[in-house]
């Protein structure tokens, strides 16, 4: 597979927020209260909402530094790439990379809006929230068409005020909405509560697939606060593992039968594991448990109602056939830490080298227009959308890696789990 001929739609990338969000989309009468970015004495910018300070933490925007230079430090809009918070560089960027749309994932709300949701005053939770929307599908999204997948914060706190807010982006062309990987972690019912049924029926009538990214819920998989980083950072995907077991045994799906989720930033080569799995379950133990999927096996219904995303994952691409070909997309993840923004294309034509050409589409945008119900193609012809011609257009765009001189941790100082989150709350 030639990189060059590749069309490649990322179902996972993410935004920094500009400080200008809410200015235009927010009512007058909320805007005193409206999140807004301060520059503290150290240089850096963060967010205030609530009183509650968010950074930039430094993973979250790395696109262009050296891995030397990656750390958890908060950082300041001039440390980082314009393209990871301006449209108009992230359109750039994104042709650089050879990439043709974009799904972007929220950062100081928290990848399921959880800050707007903490907020005790709902009537101003939910102006900024529904501004928030406007802004990503109507500026962020609508300042290129064809090229950002639209996504929603969905309105936590409230099901029926959330299904109301999904009926709203639908209306605007928005068929994705981000959720948390276990509402019961952040104080909400549990997906196996019949609280959440207004949201289900609405993102089935609407439909609108379910993003759940890894993270979303506030807690990752751990095993002791004095573990090193890399443990928490090795362990993420299993978040979404726990997800896809609690999603696929609970009532949701047999209710709801044309609810569809996507598993973002979970990676693929778990999966055929976990298909084999929860058959397993199902022949072991349905007849005591009472599981019942209508005469399906476990396995069948999953590869109808999810979507697998990966950013790297040769064992995955392998397994391919076992996890499901109409079931797996690409994701790009810039600009974080896990991305290879600018070479993706050679990254993934490296482990697709001898997938047939028709495998290969599914995966790198096939897959995605089919689920998120989104078209490029009305917006630029297929010749247009390859890494080539892509390329071609931001012939002279700088995307060498540059050091911000920013100071890191020496090399031989290992970071913690506990010390990550002291200095990611700070």
């Amino acid at each position: 597979m030639n990189a060059d001929e590749m069309i490649m739609v990322s179902v996972d990338d993410h935004v920094v927020e500009p400080p200008s969000l809410f200015e235009e989309h927010i009512p007058a009468r909320f805007r005193d209260k409206a999140p807004r970015v301060i520059t503290q004495d150290d240089g850096s910018d963060v967010w205030t909402f609530n009183g509650t300070v968010i950074p930039n933490i430094g993973l979250n925007a790395v696109a262009g530094r050296p891995k030397e230079e990656y750390g958890i430090e908060p950082t300041a809009f001039s440390e980082i790439r314009p393209g990871t918070y301006d449209i108009h560089e992230r359109i750039k960027d994104m042709n650089a990379g050879g990439v043709l749309a974009s799904m972007n994932f929220p950062s100081f709300p928290g990848f399921s809006g959880r800050l707007f949701a903490a907020c005790q005053d709902k009537q101003l939770a939910l102006a900024v929230l529904r501004a928030y929307n406007d802004w990503h599908i109507d500026e962020w999204a609508g300042t290129y068409p064809g090229r950002i997948i639209p996504m929603a914060l969905p309105v936590l706190w409230d099901p029926e005020l959330c299904a109301q807010e999904v009926r709203r982006v639908a209306k605007k062309g928005c068929h994705s909405l981000t959720f948390t990987e276990n509402p019961a972690t952040l104080g909400y019912p549990s997906f196996h509560n019949e609280a959440w049924d207004p949201l289900w029926k609405a993102v089935s009538e609407e439909n609108v697939v379910v993003s759940i990214h890894l993270g979303s819920s506030g807690r990752i998989s751990v095993t002791a606060d004095d573990a090193p980083v890399d443990v928490m950072i090795t362990l993420q995907p299993m978040n979404i593992c726990q997800a896809a077991a609690d999603l696929l045994w609970s009532r949701v799906i047999k209710n709801f039968p044309d609810i569809r989720f996507a598993l973002s930033e979970g990676g693929t080569g778990w999966i055929p594991y976990f298909l084999d799995r929860i058959d397993r379950t199902y022949d072991m133990h349905h007849l005591w448990t009472g599981q019942n999927f209508g005469g399906q096996r476990p396995s069948e219904v999953f590869r109808e109602h999810f979507l697998t995303c990966f950013i790297a994952d040769p064992v995955g691409i392998q397994l391919r056939h076992l996890i499901g070909m109409d079931n797996i997309a690409w994701e790009c993840d810039y600009p974080h830490s896990d991305s290879s923004w600018p070479h993706a294309p050679e990254e993934l034509a490296a482990v697709a080298h001898d997938i047939p050409h028709e495998e290969v589409d599914k995966i790198t945008h096939l897959n995605a227009m089919r689920w998120y119900s989104f078209d490029p193609f009305t917006h630029r012809t297929k010749d247009e959308c390859t890494v080539a011609a892509l390329r071609a257009e931001a012939a002279g765009h700088d995307v060498s890696i540059k050091s911000t001189g920013t100071h890191r941790l020496p090399k031989s100082v290992g970071i913690s789990v506990g010390e990550l989150a002291k200095r990611s709350t700070a």
